[in-house]
């Protein structure tokens, strides 16, 4: 942005902990970026890679070690705690993955906490808390205290008391971390809107590659440096119906239960440490497995085992396309699957194109993919879709790429009858369908 003047700018910052000494660990190194007004910035790393550092050094709440950090041309480290204070009610609201809201206090009072400390009129700052909490749609909680609220609405509370002193930059650290993919959504839906509508600058720390689509630049860390910064073109194109949200509003009568199950989101929870192809490597015997489920055949439990084997060579890249083609048809005498030769064939031809498709898929581009996907179920399923059923093929497919909804909800849509704006197929072909694009998601993850 050459013609202007940035309103954050991190000059080479280091931030270090037990400085001099033996245990000393250094979280930021020579760190320096600027970011500009009415940005939506991305801090993007793994967990530990420095990224919430930076962002609480923005913050001011964390002093760095040298280096500097300006906010409107002022050193904030030379602040004093007076000008702080000022400086965190007024030019900065924060929401945390934590929420830290006041068990003791309503949740209007909450989201009027700010005004409090400026010392702004009860009923003045009641006005704007009740205007936020209206706009996020739960000014019905109001006069409820944050234990009986859920986990989304707990959030919107959050961010409705980092917006009641209506500041310029919103810093966000994790904060769907601990929520399911339908109150995700409409978090990251809101601080989305705070940029374009509000043109407030907001900053977003997160480890999760989906949230990716929503910044204009994408600041990537690892062991406490920038190692990359990437300006990205958003694109203008107008997204494809979603079954999930209708006229601006997310259906409740639709959609009522959280889409990812509790064990699952454990599950995913415990790769946060992993990288991408660690990740894989685990999840490859699983792959192995759900693709004879998919795909499954009569023929020995001998030639089923030797070939799940090869699979899992060929889904770690032990082996080409040939080999595994070659190690299908082999006798199993020696080393080979015993397979007839016609069927090795037409089945390794399968996994070659389900593993092909599964490459293609993009979780930053997800309308280019859901219209990729929408075109090889009506092929390969010979759905023979008009134009009409296959847009509606397509918004579902976002939504589940959105991961807004879970295998289930996906299934249903293409159960659901035309009047009911579903899909119309039937129950066979519609479970068929659910199963090869949860096999193509799995194929895709970290693979």
């Amino acid at each position: 942005m050459p013609n202007e003047v940035p309103n954050i700018t991190v000059k080479e910052v280091n931030v270090i902990y037990n400085q001099g000494k033996l245990n000393e660990m250094r979280s930021l190194e020579e760190v320096s970026l600027e970011i500009f007004p009415e940005e939506f910035v991305i801090i993007f790393g793994p967990s530990g890679c420095g990224k919430s550092t930076l962002l609480y050094t923005i913050s001011g709440l964390q002093k760095p070690t040298s280096g500097a950090v300006m906010i409107d041309g002022e050193d904030i480290s030379a602040y004093s705690k007076k000008q702080m204070a000022w400086f965190h009610r007024r030019k900065m609201g924060m929401v945390f993955q934590a929420f830290y809201l006041i068990g003791s206090l309503t949740i209007l009072d909450n989201v009027c906490l700010p005004k409090t400390f400026d010392g702004v009129k009860m009923s003045e700052r009641k006005i704007k808390a009740l205007e936020l909490l209206e706009r996020f749609n739960i000014s019905n909680q109001a006069d409820k205290f944050p234990s009986e609220l859920s986990g989304g609405q707990k959030q919107r509370v959050s961010i409705a008391r980092a917006l009641v002193n209506d500041p310029e930059i919103i810093l966000a650290d994790e904060p769907v971390g601990n929520l399911d993919s339908k109150s995700s959504h409409i978090v990251m839906s809101i601080l989305k809107d705070l940029n374009e509508i509000d043109k407030k600058t907001v900053i977003l720390v997160t480890h999760d590659p989906a949230h990716l689509v929503f910044g204009d630049k994408i600041v990537h860390m690892r062991d406490g440096k920038i190692i990359k910064i990437e300006l990205v073109k958003k694109q203008k194109i107008a997204p494809a119906e979603s079954f999930v949200f209708k006229d601006g509003k997310v259906r409740d009568d639709f959609f009522k239960e959280e889409y990812i199950p509790l064990d699952l989101r454990h599950l995913m929870r415990s790769f946060r440490g992993l990288t991408g192809s660690q990740v894989g490597n685990l999840l490859v015997p699983f792959k192995a497995q759900q693709i004879f489920s998919h795909l499954f055949f009569s023929m020995t439990n001998d030639q089923i085992e030797k070939a799940i084997k090869k699979l899992e060579d060929f889904l770690y890249s032990k082996i080409n396309f040939e080999s595994f083609l070659k190690d299908l048809d082999m006798p199993v005498e020696q080393g080979g699957a015993g397979w007839d030769k016609r069927i090795a064939e037409r089945f390794s031809a399968e996994i070659q194109q389900m593993v092909m498709q599964a490459s293609k898929i993009s979780f930053t581009e997800k309308n280019k993919t859901a219209q990729e996907l929408a075109e090889y179920l009506n092929f390969k399923l010979k759905l023979n879709l008009d134009e009409a059923r296959n847009s509606l093929l397509v918004g579902a497919l976002i939504d589940r790429l959105e991961n807004r909804i879970g295998k289930e909800e996906f299934e249903k849509i293409m159960d659901i009858s035309a009047k009911h704006e579903g899909l119309d197929f039937d129950k066979r072909t519609a479970t068929k369908i659910a199963k090869e694009v949860e096999l193509l998601l799995l194929l895709r993850y970290s693979g």
